[in-house]
């Protein structure tokens, strides 16, 4: 683990560049090592993969001192240690796999020398850690896709991505929250938001939930939109 400081109110805390469970863990419960205490002088955590944004009141402390108070922190016990394996999260989230939205299954069936129906059963019968939020408010990075669907981004993004649009880059898949640039190769779209302003809690998915992909007709597509639009609709979960 590395302790860097990032401009003169923010501390970078870094463990090894892997996409690891272990790893996710072991940030999430450093994490909740430092919210017990409460201190004032935090204004912000945030954390995605390996890294842990710690920003914080910098007229109240010396970047050194927090950095010694963080690493003594991290060294202590922490009865809640098997809290986030027991009460893990897991979201269904329907997609509509239909070319009409799935515009570059066509590309990937021919690349990944994979029918489309493979590319839809194999997307959709993964198990996927959420290991951040980020580049958008709602954007969920997405770790376990099969490496038989790992494809690089577009050479040239897209300057429009619709909202709900699931997609594959690299390694990763994710859902975009909202309509916006991006380089991601389109293989879906969810009826449902990723992210309501609106609500108390826009963003009901957090680090370290899992999310698993149901795919459903263009028909179900659009009385799941009516119904989410109606305030009828509710995401379902389960305790793994």
């Amino acid at each position: 683990m590395t302790y860097k400081p990032l401009g003169e109110s923010a501390i970078l805390v870094e463990w090894p560049q892997q996409i690891s469970k272990e790893i996710l863990n072991d940030i999430r419960l450093f994490t909740s090592k430092i919210e017990a205490k409460k201190w004032k002088k935090i204004i912000e955590l945030n954390f995605i993969y390996s890294s842990l944004l710690i920003i914080y009141k910098s007229s109240e402390i010396k970047f050194i001192d927090f950095k010694n108070e963080l690493q003594l922190i991290y060294e202590e016990s922490y009865s809640g240690v098997d809290i986030f394996e027991k009460t893990k999260t897991i979201w269904e989230i329907p997609v509509c796999y239909d070319i009409e939205f799935g515009i570059d299954l066509p590309f990937l069936s021919v690349e990944k020398k994979l029918s489309i129906a493979d590319i839809i059963f194999i997307h959709s019968n993964a198990i996927y850690t959420v290991y951040g939020i980020g580049f958008l408010p709602g954007f969920l990075y997405l770790g376990g896709l099969s490496e038989k669907l790992h494809h690089p981004r577009r050479d040239t993004p897209r300057l429009e991505v619709p909202k709900g649009a699931v997609a594959i880059g690299g390694n990763q898949t994710g859902i975009y929250p909202q309509t916006s640039p991006g380089g991601w190769q389109i293989i879906g779209k969810t009826p449902i938001s990723m992210f309501d302003i609106k609500k108390d809690n826009p963003c009901l998915i957090k680090p370290g939930d899992e999310i698993k992909f149901k795919s459903i007709s263009k028909d179900e597509f659009d009385f799941i939109k009516l119904d989410y639009s109606a305030e009828m609709y509710e995401l379902k979960k389960g305790k793994k």
